[in-house]
């Protein structure tokens, strides 16, 4: 009999709507519960493409006995964490604060007044080396809520204090107050210097990247090094984006057969991937291949937006117009019945020489292990290998070939599950990557699909001038859009305007900044992640940090200047220098956590341009390849009004050098460097 969770519109809840655990979702009346009942809650916290989320569903939460006791024992309430970020970041704060790390799944043991006393993330159903089973933890927590529960009440109070204490300093906040870190709050040529610098020292001068295993896409700190190029000529900033996405490009986390990248690698060598694809990485990823091959010309960088962008259109598309959130991990091994038919994380994508050879013929298989790095020992699990690209094989049409018959033997394979709740966020990152492609590469459909997407937004996710997080299936969800949804929506429908010239999208994005000035903003001139009148929790989420995508603070940042470069509003270029400024002690201690915010400062410091196109579809699509940190290019609006000549116009600040006519000029004067 399904649980409390049937009725939940996010897939990963969903998933657990047949669990014999009577599982609640987040909510008073759970609380209300706990405190009628008098235990305390597990909170337990995941999302639906999670590898390790799945393992524990089906190890413990299937299990009879366990769910059992849990059920005995406490209120138990499953949260998505992409639906609810704001539950997700102040919690997920405990546990690194109780336990040195944080991760999926998250376990929270509450009392009923939501304040946390005991954290961890996954929980074996057995004991192992220096961790205890699920079971074991929980029955030492429902032995102290019985003999101790005062002072676990306590606990958790002195926790949750201590963590509002900390919110109201905040992470940045922390830097800047730091003496010893001699940095001014503002932004300066020579901070950005230092931050690239710094980003210089960590690089990994042979596979790219930055730092060790695991190694994650660094796609906002790649547009801040390709910003800082543009803008200073540096060649070493453009050479380490080069090396990363040629190594991301070549290696296992990209689908050599079809596009789009994993979520990051196991390993410093890019061979390995943890296997889920995730839009919002597929969504910037685009975009700063988009831009890497703008500033080199790069036939690889080419090759893989052209891939990527057909990956979103093919695989993660709704039937609404609006794209999915994530790609699962697991499939079930092909072939697999009974107690080994559980889904395995890469069964769709691993294959042995001897898979080759079924699926191509002896010598088209033999020839595709070489090009394509596939041994018999393997390079992933049980004698597997991940697809990679180590060098281009010189018979290209035997290549393209070799890959279509392999997409098609892979597409009989049982496939991962698709996570198809729309994230208002992350459908923003993909409306800019794909209406700004779309623009560069002449590919008209994909403006069409951001338009798409962006439609959905503007008719399903927008309720009464404020955004939702979620939809599926066209059915808005209940959960109040955070600072990062105003913040990439805005910036996605920018983008769209600046390519369409529709001037609602213009409207709608100013209108969403107005809600942010209205409701996130902070005393000291940044914002929270959530809006003043959301629901209450432990502490009002503010994360000033990049994670896998740009903090909500960066994001909103870039869409108020943009704003400010199409319009010409004073109060948004300031409101962008006010939140920007609170970055800099961050971008000099450790730039790896403030990319977006770097390449917003780069565009803040280089202008940025405003470039007005009049009458010239030919110096249009030039204009739209210049390097300029974060140009603006328009045909119509407030800064092509009262320009009756054609010509293009460079204007930065609403004051307009000469207009340019030629074909040359425009090159030279936007930094053009790619022929069109």
């Amino acid at each position: 009999m399904p649980n409390k969770l049937a009725e939940q519109t996010s897939p990963y809840l969903l998933q657990h709507a047949d669990n014999p655990v009577d599982w609640w979702p987040w909510s008073p009346e759970a609380f209300a519960e706990a405190e009628r009942r008098g235990v305390p809650v597990l909170l337990s916290v995941g999302y639906a493409s999670c590898h390790w989320c799945h393992v524990m569903a089906h190890e413990s939460f299937e299990d009879a006995m366990t769910a059992a006791y849990m059920n005995d024992h406490f209120v138990n309430i499953k949260v998505d964490r992409e639906e609810r970020p704001d539950v997700d970041s102040v919690y997920m704060d405990v546990t690194v604060a109780l336990t040195g790390h944080g991760g999926w799944p998250m376990t929270v043991f509450l009392t009923p007044g939501a304040e946390p006393f005991f954290a961890g993330t996954y929980f074996p159903p057995t004991p192992r080396p220096g961790m205890g089973s699920f079971r074991q933890v929980m029955e030492a927590v429902v032995d102290a809520w019985r003999t101790r529960r005062q002072e676990i009440e306590e606990s958790g109070a002195d926790i949750a204090r201590r963590l509002a204490e900390a919110a109201e300093r905040g992470p940045v906040a922390g830097l800047a107050s730091n003496p010893a870190s001699g940095v001014a709050d503002e932004l300066t040529p020579g901070l950005l210097d230092t931050a690239v610098a710094g980003l210089s020292a960590r690089f990994d001068t042979r596979h790219g990247g930055f730092g060790g295993a695991p190694k994650f896409p660094p796609s906002m700190v790649a547009e801040m090094l390709l910003r800082h190029a543009a803008r200073t000529g540096d060649g070493h900033s453009l050479d380490m984006v080069t090396l990363t996405c040629e190594r991301m490009a070549r290696g296992g986390m990209y689908d050599q057969l079809a596009g789009g990248f994993a979520r990051y690698s196991v390993d410093a060598t890019w061979t390995v991937p943890h296997f889920e694809k995730m839009l919002y990485d597929n969504a910037q990823l685009l975009r700063v291949y988009l831009h890497l091959w703008r500033a080199t010309g790069s036939a690889l960088a080419r090759r893989v937006v052209r891939e990527t962008a057909t990956f979103l259109l093919t695989d993660l598309r709704t039937e609404q117009g609006g794209f999915a959130s994530a790609l699962d991990a697991d499939a079930v091994p092909a072939g697999a019945t009974g107690t080994h038919s559980r889904p395995e994380e890469g069964a769709s994508y691993a294959w042995t020489p001897a898979g080759l050879r079924a699926a191509l013929g002896e010598d088209d298989g033999a020839w595709a292990a070489d090009v394509l790095g596939v041994t018999a020992e393997g390079t992933f699990e049980h004698g597997t290998s991940v697809l990679r690209l180590l060098a281009d094989p010189p018979d290209q049409a035997r290549f393209a070939a070799v890959r279509t018959r392999l997409a098609a033997a892979r597409a009989t394979r049982p496939q991962p599950a698709r996570d198809d709740k729309v994230v208002a966020a992350w459908n923003g990152l993909a409306i800019a990557a794909l209406a700004e492609a779309g623009a560069l590469l002449d590919e008209p459909d994909w403006i069409r699909a951001a338009t798409g997407a962006a439609t959905l937004l503007r008719d399903v996710h927008l309720v009464d001038g404020r955004l939702r997080r979620t939809s599926r299936d066209g059915r808005v969800g209940t959960n109040a859009g955070v600072l990062e949804d105003y913040g990439d929506v805005a910036e996605g429908l920018l983008t769209l305007h600046q390519v369409t010239g529709d001037p609602q999208w213009l409207a709608i994005a100013g209108d969403l900044l107005g809600v942010v000035q209205a409701h996130f903003g902070a005393p000291d001139g940044g914002y929270f992640d959530t809006a003043d009148d959301a629901e209450a929790l432990l502490r009002r989420p503010r994360d000033d940090s990049d994670s896998a995508t740009p903090s909500g603070q960066a994001a909103v940042a870039g869409a108020l200047l943009t704003h400010a470069a199409l319009t010409g509003s004073a109060e948004h270029r300031r409101a962008a220098e006010r939140t920007v400024a609170r970055f800099a002690p961050l971008l000099s201690r450790d730039a790896r956590f403030a990319g977006w915010a770097g390449a917003v400062a780069e565009a803040l410091i280089a202008g940025p341009a405003e470039v007005a196109v009049v009458d010239s579809p030919q110096l249009e699509r030039i204009a739209r390849l210049a390097t300029a940190p974060g140009a603006v290019v328009v045909t119509g609006g407030p800064l092509v009004a009262g320009r009756g000549s054609p010509g293009v116009y460079v204007c930065r600040d609403f004051v307009c050098e000469r207009p340019v006519h030629t074909a040359e000029d425009v090159r030279r004067s936007l930094g053009v460097k790619v022929a069109t």
